[in-house]
């Protein structure tokens, strides 16, 4: 198997489990913020972990990016998408078997993204997606300096969390968003379109930013 694919799967696993994990067994006593460092502090570590492996896109939308700014090849950005998938599944599974103490209790919730107002929630991961994409790439251009690259993008995925976690318990991430949705009941899976659907479109979104202010190419 693929080594690429593998880490892609291991990162957004742990991504899943950090991040929603936080959020369902810590989140009364470390609240938003503490979330938010769990999500943005996951992406930090896993970019110096997995980053020399596979780049650690470890979200769907990053992949897009990279397929419409970096040219990667489509049909391994599509290998990298679905096992970002598996991964988010098993890492939201293994939220659910702790929380559910191995099926013999009921559990609501893995984590799962929610939202009151469609517009609202369309319009926020679609505008969050785009920043977390612009800085991604400016942060791993080949003129950046990219050792800290991990630092700069999983700070972003921190403030961006700070901000859009009330509003939608914050995607930006369609595999983020599937796995807990699976495991949290008929509503999650309801509005679960719009936590593939906004977050692909930010990444178009925040490509075409980026390619109107990135650094041009020496010839």
């Amino acid at each position: 198997m693929n080594k690429k694919y593998l880490a892609e799967l291991f990162g957004t696993l742990f991504l899943v489990l950090m991040g929603c994990g936080s959020a369902v067994f810590a989140g009364s006593a470390v609240g938003n913020l503490g979330v938010s460092f769990a999500f943005g502090l996951t992406v930090l570590i896993m970019v110096y972990s997995i980053g020399p492996v596979s780049g650690c896109h470890i979200n769907p939308a990053v992949t897009l990016a990279m397929v419409v700014s970096r040219g990667m090849d489509k049909k391994e950005a599509a290998f990298y998408m679905i096992y970002q998938v598996v991964g988010g599944i098993i890492g939201a599974f293994i939220v659910y078997l702790i929380a559910s103490n191995f099926f013999s209790l009921s559990v609501s919730s893995v984590g799962a993204n929610a939202y009151s107002y469609t517009g609202a929630a369309i319009i926020a991961e679609i505008i969050f997606t785009a920043l977390f994409i612009f800085v991604i790439l400016g942060s791993t251009d080949s003129k950046a300096n990219t050792k800290f690259a991990g630092i700069s993008i999983g700070l972003a995925l921190v403030l961006i969390h700070i901000v859009s976690i009330p509003l939608t318990g914050t995607s930006v991430n369609p595999a983020r968003s599937i796995g807990p949705a699976i495991f949290s009941g008929t509503k999650a899976l309801s509005q679960l379109w719009v936590f593939i659907a906004a977050p692909l479109t930010g990444a178009l979104l925040g490509s075409y930013l980026w390619k109107i202010i990135s650094p041009a190419e020496k010839k």
